[in-house]
């Protein structure tokens, strides 16, 4: 009998690739952790950001559509920039992809592992990220994850609806109770109603905080590509998986929108208190507001647990989803001799990239350690703030992959010009923009909560966004020359044409690579 060797296809539907595809950004871990940092760059106009930080989101979800519709490969902007920019850029695209999703495995197993103590009533130790036992049951939580990822695609999709489903709900009604506490008039100092002034962009205080908030709220919207990732498993694999894309790209802009203005209008952007911006809990939102907003009584410790319990389900959902199109990125990259062959082994039973799967869950371990133990674990923020740099780079590069791999139609076909070159290319500019911006502003040592300092001359202070953004991406730089040398196919060009493929055509099968 003859063993399986492709992905499982067929196994998602539109509605659970939309799962997915929202899933993967954790909403409101993301949220948690991240609007306060929002808030802190540019006060009041938080809410604008997030409308502002759609725009690209949405432009580039077009360019995904418009790619996958033409070639549905698990690698996404790995291949697409390849076909149009040539291999390195296409290796470094990939590359990125891998970098984002390993910087942010750390933060997202710390919170889960201190929301599991804070749900427990375990309140010592979840309040402190650094302490062993934060560190050994974050572990567990990656562990744990990752073997999910190996038991199947159709597994993560029913645990991602239920964990979804819980965390909708809870932000939802922490958003209309705090509304209608702002309405009653019980909010804290400096709170109050919303106002248009909240969407005016001009009020912000410089183009750089405009920038750093941006990319910020661009981390939070971030993770939606999942659907696209896991296209070869979806029913429909041209049109599934963008339109699952674009779908979750609107979900989160209305469930961010509301949820911000209502966080805003009732503890205010004050730096004491209950206020967003308060450096106390500045990256822990909605366990800072869950008390205020739910109450103390029965009922209200009942909420501020689901709540506790929906920020872990948010960051271990968010854990497993990101495992997900990792495996698969370089589960693509292997089919096509961009990585070694044993990345491209689907396993006979569960018809997942194990090895690619379990390769990623590893270094995801490893990488956690040593930032909780790297500068009294600060880099772990950091690492949050430092992923909008490779966020920006492949992302960016996939709206502009669009644009130039469609142009030939351009001169006949005004709609595709709109469409297929103008809108993705112009989302790409802005977000390369913007992961370059911060790129050359995170150098200075002040940028972040660490730094590093060269022990010789010049003596240099650089940021610990700097090195975990830029120099990882850096890395790959000599992974490719290595590459190139021992598998040189793929790197001289020999392996992707440079134009999209006729849609007949499909991904290289994996039949001719050893299998599990």
């Amino acid at each position: 009998m003859t063993e399986p060797s492709t992905l499982r296809s067929g196994a998602l539907s539109l509605a659970s690739s939309v799962v997915i595809g929202v899933a993967s950004t954790g909403p409101a871990y993301s949220i948690t952790a991240t609007l306060g940092l929002v808030v802190a760059a540019v006060g009041l106009q938080a809410p604008i950001i997030v409308v502002l930080a759609f725009v690209p989101m949405l432009l580039v979800a077009i360019g995904y559509r418009d790619l996958n519709a033409v070639e549905p490969d698990p690698g996404t902007t790995f291949v697409w920039a390849t076909r149009a920019f040539g291999p390195f850029t296409g290796w470094m695209a990939g590359w990125a992809i891998v970098v984002s999703d390993l910087l942010v495995m750390a933060s997202l197993a710390q919170i889960s592992s201190q929301y599991t103590f804070l749900l427990i009533g375990a309140q010592g130790i979840g309040a402190d990220p650094t302490s062993p036992w934060v560190l050994l049951l974050g572990i567990v939580y990656l562990v744990v994850m990752t073997l999910v990822a190996v038991a199947g695609i159709d597994v993560s999709a029913r645990l991602q609806s239920w964990l979804l489903a819980v965390e909708f709900l809870m932000l939802v009604l922490f958003a209309v109770v705090a509304l209608v506490r702002v309405v009653f008039g019980n909010v804290s100092t400096g709170a109050g109603l919303p106002t248009w002034e909240w969407f005016n962009p001009f009020a912000i205080g410089s183009f750089n905080d405009f920038v750093t908030a941006l990319l910020l709220m661009v981390f939070i919207y971030w993770g939606w590509d999942s659907a696209v990732s896991v296209n070869q498993e979806t029913v429909d694999p041209r049109r599934t998986p963008g339109r699952s894309a674009v779908l979750s790209t609107i979900t989160l802009v209305a469930l961010y929108l509301l949820v911000t203005v209502a966080a805003q209008a009732f503890a205010g952007i004050g730096e004491e208190g209950l206020g967003l911006a308060n450096p106390a809990h500045v990256d822990d939102v909605l366990g800072a507001l869950g008390t205020a907003v739910f109450g103390e009584g029965p009922i209200g410790s009942v909420l501020v647990h689901l709540l506790f319990l929906m920020v872990l389900t948010s960051a271990a959902a968010s854990t497993q989803t990101t495992i997900l199109p990792t495996a698969r990125t370089t589960y693509s990259m292997a089919l096509h001799h961009a990585l070694p062959q044993a990345f491209g082994r689907i396993d006979p039973r569960f018809r997942t990239p194990v090895f690619a799967t379990v390769v990623f869950g590893a270094l995801s371990v490893l990488l956690y350690v040593a930032l909780n133990f790297a500068s009294g674990g600060r880099l772990i923020a950091d690492a949050v703030t430092a992923i909008g740099i490779s966020i920006g780079v492949y992302y960016g590069l996939t709206g502009l992959s669009c644009a130039w791999l469609y142009r030939r139609q351009y001169a006949s076909d005004t709609r595709a010009l709109v469409m297929k070159g103008i809108l993705p290319a112009l989302g790409g500019c802005m977000l390369l923009f913007a992961a370059a911006w911060m790129a050359v502003a995170s150098w200075q040592a002040d940028y972040g909560d660490s730094a590093w300092h060269l022990p010789f001359p010049p003596h240099w202070a650089v940021g610990g966004v700097f090195l975990l953004g830029v120099g990882t991406l850096l890395l790959g730089i000599p992974l490719y020359v290595l590459l190139a040398k021992a598998m040189p196919p793929f790197f001289r060009g020999e392996v992707l044409a440079r134009k999209l493929p006729q849609p007949s055509e499909r991904i290289i099968e994996s039949d001719a690579l050893p299998r599990g």
